[in-house]
């Protein structure tokens, strides 16, 4: 008889069969809609009814009354040319100061970006040659 005529039989391992679980129940998702408040803007053109007493509001137009802000006294006042807008501006110390910190800081960084990258172009291929020769050296030759 021939070995190669029959199959092989192969080892197999029967398996108990798998408890039944009952189904999940799950609850059908809800969602709540977004929902706000309406803003009532009232026109500009709003006046009180005849007998009530309303606010004078002539005085606050862009021209009428001006808010007092508290300025420094070394403040300097600034008016903006064509407008009635008078704006305080720092000192001129203050401003010099700063004007001269932003103009080292920004000076600072670029001369660091370039110094960096000469270094990179300048260093690149001496490292690159070392690590070349350092691998070269550790690799194991087959004669």
């Amino acid at each position: 008889m021939d070995p190669w005529s029959e199959p092989p039989v192969l080892p197999s391992l029967t398996l108990p069969v798998a408890p039944e679980l009952p189904q999940a129940v799950l609850e059908v998702p809800r969602a709540q809609i977004p929902s706000y408040k309406p803003l009532v803007v009232p026109p500009n053109t709003l006046r009180p009814p005849p007998g009530v007493e309303g606010m004078d509001t002539e005085d606050e137009s862009p021209g009428g009354k001006r808010t007092n802000i508290n300025v420094p006294p070394e403040a300097q006042i600034v008016e903006i040319p064509f407008t009635d807008i008078e704006v305080p501006m720092p000192t001129t110390t203050i401003m010099t100061t700063a004007a001269t910190t932003a103009f080292i800081s920004v000076g600072a960084t670029l001369t660091a970006t370039s110094l960096f990258k000469y270094l990179v172009m300048v260093m690149k291929p001496i490292i690159k040659t070392t690590w070349n020769k350092l691998t070269k050296k550790k690799e194991p030759k087959v004669s």
